[in-house]
C-alpha cells in the first residue's frame, strides 16, 4: 500500500508527532474503549504505517481512522503541537472519496443542507415520524416540537453585523438566532441575515471527508454576506470552520472573509467588556439562574472561545464547571448516526459527569453553544440551552412565541 492512498495526510504533519501519548487522556474514544488504535497516537501510528507501506488500508485500519469524533482535543494537550485536526480531515478526504467512509445515505443527507426550504420541511415530518416511533434512536434526536419560530428578518439599510442563519439551527434552534438580533438591536446594531447561497456553511461535509462538497459551499457562503461587517455565528462548529475557510480554500479573499467571523458568545463578550455597551446589557431581573457549563469541542479546542461563555455568565447566572477537562460528548457533526455505539458510550461518561454536577435539582440548566451537542446532550433527558439564550432572559422580556423580527 502506497502512501497516495492518504496523499491529503502530509508525512510532515505525521513526523510532529512523537509518540509521548500526553493526548491519550483527553481522547473521548480512548477513555471509552482503553484501545491505543482508537487514540490520536494510534491513530497516527496508522497513518505512518500507510505512508512508509508497512501498513494495509484493511477494513480495520479504516474503522479506526473514521471512528475518530474530530474533537480535537489532544490538540491543546499536544506539547509537540500536532496539527491532528488537519491530519484527520485529509485522512477523511481521502478515505471519502474512495467510497471507504461516509455512505451514499450519509452524502445524500449532507446535499440536502444547502436546500434550505426541503430542510424547513424536515421538521414537521421528522416529529410526526417520532411520535409514530419510526425514528432510529441512532439519531439521537429529543422530543420535536411541530413547529419553528418565525424566521428572522434582516433590517433595512448596511448591516452594522451579519448573523448566519445557516441550516441546522434555522430548522432546530431558530430562537437563538433571535436572540442574538434582540440583543444586537439593544446596543444599537442593524444586522443582515445571508441570501439563499448562505443556507450551508459546509461544516459537516468537512468532518465526513466530502472536502470538494465543504469547498462549494464555502464559497456560496463567502458570496452570501458581502463587505467587511462581522459576521456573528451562534453554532460553534460552524463558527470553527468558517474561521477555517483561509486554510481550506487557501486564498486571501478567503482568508479576509474569516478573519470577519466572530462566535456569538465571543462577540458578546466583547461588547459587555466595553464601557459604553456594557450598562445596556446588564440583567434587568433578580432571578439568577443556575447553570452548567458544557464546551463544545469546537468552542473550546478550536476557536479556543470558551472563557468567553464564562464571561457573558458569570454576572447573571451561578456558574456549575464540570470536573471532565471538557471532554467531547459524543455528538460530531453526524459521528452519533455513523457510530452510535461508541457515540452513546462518550456520551453516558459526559452525562454522569453532568447529572453529578447538577447533584438532582432540575431547575439547573446546561449551556451549550453548539447545536449538535445540546440535541444530543437533550436527547439524553438534560434541560440544554445556548448561552446566548440565557443571557437574552436575563435583560428582555419574555418573548412572544411565533412573531417575527
Amino acid at each position: 500500500m502506497t502512501s497516495s492512498r492518504l496523499a491529503s495526510v502530509s508525512p510532515d504533519d505525521i513526523a510532529t508527532c512523537v509518540g509521548c501519548g500526553l493526548c491519550l487522556p483527553h481522547c473521548p474514544t480512548f477513555r471509552a474503549t482503553g484501545e491505543e488504535a482508537l487514540s490520536p497516537r494510534g491513530r497516527i501510528a496508522i497513518m505512518k504505517g500507510v505512508a512508509d507501506g508497512h501498513l494495509r488500508l484493511d477494513a480495520e485500519s479504516v474503522t479506526f481512522l473514521d471512528t475518530c469524533i474530530q474533537c480535537r482535543a489532544c490538540e491543546p494537550a499536544c506539547p509537540s503541537g500536532v496539527p491532528y485536526g488537519r491530519m484527520i480531515e485529509g485522512a477523511k478526504t481521502d478515505l471519502a472519496r474512495t467510497g471507504r467512509v461516509s455512505p451514499r445515505w450519509l452524502r445524500v443527507g449532507l446535499s440536502l443542507l444547502r436546500h434550505h426550504r426541503l430542510l424547513l420541511w424536515s421538521r414537521p415530518l421528522l416529529a410526526v415520524a417520532q411520535r409514530l416511533r419510526l425514528v432510529p434512536r441512532r439519531m439521537g434526536l429529543p422530543r420535536l416540537s411541530w413547529r419553528n419560530d418565525a424566521p428572522l428578518r434582516a433590517v433595512t439599510g448596511e448591516p452594522d453585523v451579519w448573523i448566519l442563519t445557516g441550516c441546522v439551527m434555522d430548522v432546530w434552534q431558530r430562537g437563538t438566532h433571535r436572540s442574538v438580533a434582540e440583543l444586537a438591536e439593544r446596543v444599537g446594531l442593524r444586522h443582515g441575515i445571508p441570501g439563499p447561497e448562505g443556507s450551508c456553511c459546509g461544516a459537516l461535509h468537512t468532518h465526513a471527508g466530502m472536502h470538494d462538497e465543504s469547498v462549494r459551499l464555502a464559497e456560496r457562503t463567502m458570496r452570501s454576506m458581502p463587505g467587511h461587517a462581522p459576521i456573528i455565528v451562534d453554532s460553534a462548529g460552524c463558527g470553527a470552520a468558517m474561521k477555517e475557510y483561509g486554510r481550506l480554500l487557501d486564498t486571501d479573499e478567503a482568508r479576509m472573509f474569516s478573519a470577519r467571523v466572530v462566535d456569538a458568545v465571543e462577540w458578546l463578550a466583547t461588547l459587555m467588556d466595553r464601557d459604553d455597551i456594557a450598562p445596556l446589557l446588564a440583567p434587568t431581573r433578580s432571578e439568577t439562574p443556575t447553570v452548567v457549563i458544557q464546551d463544545p469541542c469546537h468552542h473550546r479546542h478550536v476557536q479556543k472561545v470558551h472563557g468567553a461563555t464564562r464571561r457573558v455568565l458569570r454576572d447573571r447566572a451561578d456558574v456549575i464547571e464540570l470536573t471532565d477537562d471538557g471532554l467531547c460528548c459524543g455528538a460530531g457533526g453526524a459521528y452519533s448516526l455513523l457510530h452510535p455505539r461508541l457515540a452513546e458510550e462518550v456520551r453516558d461518561r459526559k452525562v454522569a459527569v453532568i447529572e453529578s454536577a447538577r447533584a438532582g435539582r432540575s431547575d439547573i440548566v446546561v449551556a451549550s453553544a453548539n447545536p449538535g451537542c445540546s440535541m444530543f446532550l437533550a436527547s439524553a433527558g438534560l434541560p440544554v440551552r445556548h448561552p446566548v439564550d440565557i443571557v437574552r432572559d436575563t435583560i428582555l422580556p419574555a418573548r412572544t412565541k411565533g412573531v417575527a423580527r
